[in-house]
């Protein structure tokens, strides 16, 4: 009789409240006896997605007392470490976002990396370079994620903008809602369309995004998970979680 196959444990950081429950649903649609996903709360100084708020939000001591509690909360060991606050990455430049994920893999122990990072390595694994994004962010927020994204290649065509300033108030955004918003920020030559933040409720209705856009559409807490399980040795296609989980391993990382 053979022993079954242990639970791959993606440690998640999570800024404040707003749709941290995509991520039990997460583990629902991937089979809770084969991935784990573990969350704690990191402390949100502010509740606002302005640039000093977000340093804050994002900086170094913030996330390594994230770790902490996580190592404390009985998850038991990790196997990655994802820090699921795309603003909270990007706002520190591609250099800055580096110099996190390295201080977050270095107190963590185990592969680490961020949102913002995710989404250059979606990218990547789609084959894509060129995106249309629908950010909910005001649009000083929002266009350093274009500056982001063109570090790495990536050639945005087209950027909407909500100018919704707290992530509580994305957090109530219903499920038409974010369907409209998806279909209204694509462009005609996008190959792919991105919803950065990890606010927005978006793991329920994966399959129903890239059926109404009509072409695969990156959310944030999709590419959080999916980026962790990469890092984890677990990147198998799955189904029913958008077409990014349905590809198989090609491309490279640029998680640091």
């Amino acid at each position: 009789m053979t022993s079954p196959t242990p639970a791959v444990t993606v440690g998640i950081l999570y800024p404040g409240y707003s749709a941290e429950d995509d991520y039990p649903c997460a583990e629902t649609l991937l089979g809770t006896s084969a991935v784990r996903l573990p969350l704690v709360h990191t402390e949100m100084r502010e509740d606002a997605h302005r640039v000093d708020a977000l340093l804050g939000i994002g900086a170094d001591d913030v996330l390594a007392a994230g770790v902490r509690a996580l190592q404390q909360s009985g998850a038991g060991p990790l196997d990655a470490v994802m820090w699921a606050c795309t603003s909270g990455s990007f706002v520190f430049g591609r250099e800055g976002a580096a110099a996190q994920v390295a201080a977050l893999e270095a107190v963590a122990g185990v592969p680490a990396s961020s949102t913002s990072f995710a989404f250059v390595d979606a990218c990547a694994r789609l084959g894509v370079t060129r995106v249309a994004i629908g950010a909910t962010y005001p649009d000083e927020v929002a266009e350093r994620f274009v500056v982001f994204l063109a570090g790495a290649g990536i050639d945005v065509l087209s950027l909407s903008t909500r100018g919704i300033v707290t992530a509580a108030e994305v957090g109530t955004l219903p499920p038409a809602a974010v369907l409209e918003f998806a279909a209204a920020a694509d462009h005609a030559d996008a190959e792919v369309v991105l919803l950065p933040d990890t606010a927005l409720h978006t793991i329920a209705q994966l399959d129903a995004l890239d059926d109404r856009v009509g072409k695969p559409v990156l959310t944030a807490n999709q590419v959080s998970i999916w980026q962790g399980l990469r890092l984890a040795g677990a990147d198998t296609p799955r189904a029913g979680l958008g077409s990014l989980f349905a590809h198989t391993a090609t491309g490279s990382t640029s998680r640091a």
